[in-house]
């Protein structure tokens, strides 16, 4: 390895560079892991085998029926709304 390639150039880790540019992540504590559906890059693709599958299980504890045809961001909405109906998912 020649000893410009052993040198970090990138800003975020390179010591020689006080401040990062940029995304950074840490710092103050915020709720980064939840993103508004709307705001999804991939919310307009088909949900997940996974959110499809919790779907299932929340709307028949719910006693409801929901389409299978849905996106990532209309899945997630839909679980939120019946994580509150049901009493799963909360922190209590």
């Amino acid at each position: 390895m020649s000893e410009s390639n052993s040198h970090s150039t990138d800003p975020q880790t390179d010591p020689d560079n006080e401040a990062p540019t940029g995304d950074v992540l840490g710092g103050e504590a915020s709720n980064t892991t939840e993103k508004d559906p709307d705001d999804w890059v991939t919310g307009d693709e088909p949900m997940t085998g996974a959110q499809r599958s919790y779907l299932d299980t929340l709307a028949r504890q719910a006693g409801e029926t929901i389409s299978a045809d849905l996106t990532k961001a209309q899945a997630s909405e839909h679980i939120d709304r019946l994580q509150d109906a049901t009493g799963r998912g909360t922190d209590s």
